[in-house]
């Protein structure tokens, strides 16, 4: 299609800008891999990333299709509070910056969020964790692979298989070769573009639409988005809130950067990385109140953000509308399959199923958990199952239930894993009947809700006493 069609781009450009991408970011995952030795620098990075890298990475994965789509979606359909709401998600990767510190202090040999509740609880609430984990990381693998397929159909009508299939290829090529080395680098050079993209890109909005017009069109006939009282957009601000903290809170992805950074950096890199993306959904949100106005009406709502951008911007405006968000979905599903494959490997693989395992074993086995996660990604991206808010917020019902569990843990010595594995469980439960039976915009606050009782009764209750030093679990190196 071209143009002419009612595209931004031609699909001969937008393959092209695919496959340059592809070439691009898996040659630097190569080069960055040789310096990869052992498990432990393929998993962790040597476990000594620096400040720089370190902010970069926790802003980039945090800037996902949530940021470049959901945020547009929401607004599109609450209004200002789908856009503000978005923005309080900082608050996971802020208030996730002392939790990082401890980790580093208390699990210096640790690698992963698994260990942690292994560690800390034993095998049960271990087995719920992982379950809930595993859930999340495929909802969120799959949102991540959808929408590289709705970008490049948005912008230039290329088939939505390609597109998913074409960012799934990249990413699990760059991470196979590199690990988590390749997946800070790249986040790096990812989180510039982001930055510099997003604010060109809503610049020449304001510039070409004008704030008022935008208003003005808004007010007249579609006056809800303006409600700050529009009780639906209320109750998904505080499911979030709690949806984002569970997010972060309990994923390895954050675990695994926390074990990485080098000394103290985790609480600084953390902080920084939380106050350099809370403008970015308000800003990427922002679009999206333009759509009527300039007479777009999405097919899925979820495309109202790359199709208000191309349709402003033109075919330069689409190019670094297809790069932003390109890099933004990257960012966030390298960190994601490299994490996960962490899990498989160390929690599942080693210490289950082949404690014996060498280093060089688990090296490889961990390469073969991220083509595997790939290939199962790609199978569950095929059938485009849901719009990407109702994917992502179905996981806020399993996120949520574990924000407690995990605090608690860190800090109180009290909580047992009876306790914590009810929490989770449970919270969950509740999330899910709240999700389909009340809707998506609940389903985090009442798993959140009913998984802090459960943690409460259990400090009540509980007379135990946890030794901190069970989380420094050392092993002997394997040839």
């Amino acid at each position: 299609m071209s143009e002419a069609s009612g595209f931004a781009l031609s699909s001969s450009l937008g393959l092209t800008l695919v496959v340059l991408f592809g070439i691009a970011w898996i040659a630097f995952g190569w080069y960055l891999g040789r310096a990869n030795k052992t498990h432990e620098d393929f998993a962790l990075a040597g476990r000594n990333v620096g400040f720089a890298l370190a902010a970069a990475t926790a802003m980039a994965t945090w800037v996902t299709s949530n940021t470049t789509l959901v945020a547009p979606q929401l607004t599109y359909q609450f209004g200002i509070w789908g856009m503000v709401g978005y923005s309080f998600a900082a608050l996971g990767l802020i208030l996730f910056a002392p939790l990082a510190a401890r980790i580093k202090r208390l699990m210096p040999n640790g690698y992963t969020s698994g260990d942690f509740i292994r560690l800390r609880y034993g095998r049960t609430a271990w087995w719920v964790f992982i379950i809930i984990s595993v859930v999340y990381a495929f909802g969120w693998l799959i949102s991540l692979g959808m929408a590289g397929g709705i970008l490049l159909e948005a912008l230039s009508g290329l088939d939505y298989h390609i597109g998913m299939s074409a960012i799934l290829l990249i990413c699990v090529g760059y991470t196979l070769f590199g690990g988590l080395r390749a997946v800070i680098a790249t986040d790096f050079i990812q989180a510039l573009i982001i930055i510099v993209g997003v604010v060109l890109i809503a610049w020449f909005l304001i510039d070409t639409v004008s704030l008022e017009s935008i208003h003005h069109e808004v007010q007249s006939n579609h006056p809800q988005l303006l409600d700050l009282l529009f009780p639906a957009a209320i109750m998904f601000l505080f499911n979030n809130i709690f949806f984002g903290l569970g997010e972060i809170f309990h994923s390895n992805v954050w675990w695994s950067r926390a074990l990485a950074f080098k000394g103290k950096v985790a609480f600084k890199a953390y902080l920084l990385g939380g106050f350099l993306w809370l403008p970015i959904p308000i800003v990427t949100g922002f679009i999206a109140l333009a759509a009527p106005q300039l007479g777009i009406f999405p097919p899925s709502a979820d495309m109202v953000g790359p199709m208000v951008a191309a349709e402003v911007l033109g075919k330069i405006g689409a190019v670094v509308v297809f790069i932003v968000v390109f890099s933004a979905l990257a960012s966030s599903l390298d960190s994601l399959l490299a994490a996960t494959s962490d899990l498989v490997t160390r929690d599942i693989y080693h210490k289950l199923l082949n404690p014996q395992a060498s280093d060089k074993h688990l090296l490889r086995f961990n390469r073969y958990s991220i083509l595997g996660l790939g290939i199962v990604t790609w199978l569950f991206c095929l059938p485009q199952i849901a719009t990407l808010g109702a994917l992502l917020n179905f996981a806020g019902a399993f996120v949520a239930s574990t924000i407690f569990p995990v605090v608690l843990g860190l800090y109180q010595r009290r909580l047992t894993g009876t306790y914590a594995a009810a929490a989770m469980a449970l919270g969950t439960l509740s999330g899910l009947i709240g999700y389909f039976a009340i809707g998506f915009y609940v389903a985090a606050l009442l798993s959140c809700i009913v998984s802090a009782a459960i943690c409460g009764l259990g400090l009540l209750t509980s007379r135990a006493r946890f030794d901190w030093q069970q989380l420094n679990e050392k092993e002997e190196p394997t040839s």
